[in-house]
């Protein structure tokens, strides 16, 4: 029932073909998958934010597969103005939305945990803030359940696969 409900959601938003939304269900909602196109990524960023319950969200994907370009579309959606690239040198990325702050973390020079807790990560987890965590491998010890994680595949050049877990 709750998979027809958000199947007709995307539909009744103007989701047509061109998304072939795919509702896997493990237990109620634990997986869904979708297919879209780059242009169409500011919909979908949309209907994530819609969807999400925790706001802790982790993104496993390949290099150049679209991680930052996704978390710059929620962030919009959130109401960040001024998104700048990925943190890769500076760690952490602070923005302020509308209502929420962002971080967007980029751990993936990050070698052990212990520089995890010289730049206070436990507190951003911990700041009610949506946390984006691209390369979220070395986090793990910080983080409690209520993570969701988002898992994306390059299909082609303007085509990406997304499991939201």
């Amino acid at each position: 029932k709750e998979a027809l409900l958000m199947y007709k959601s995307f539909v009744g938003k103007g989701f047509k073909n061109t998304y072939k939304i795919s509702l896997y269900l493990q237990h109620i909602f634990k997986e869904m998958t979708l297919t879209y196109k780059l242009s169409e990524i500011d919909d979908i960023a949309a209907q994530l934010i819609e969807m999400f319950k925790y706001k802790t969200i982790l993104f496993e994907a390949e290099m150049g597969s679209g991680k930052t370009t996704l978390i710059k579309a929620l962030a919009s959606c959130l109401g960040v103005i001024d998104i700048t690239g990925s943190p890769t040198f500076s760690l952490v990325n602070e923005y302020q939305g509308l209502t929420d702050k962002v971080y967007h973390f980029d751990l993936y020079r990050i070698e052990d945990e212990d520089e995890l807790y010289d730049i206070g990560f436990e507190d951003y987890l911990t700041d009610n803030a949506y946390v984006f965590i691209e390369w979220p491998d070395i986090a793990t010890p910080f983080l409690e359940d209520q993570v969701h994680t988002i898992k994306l595949l390059a299909i082609n050049s303007d085509t990406r696969q997304l499991t939201l877990q």
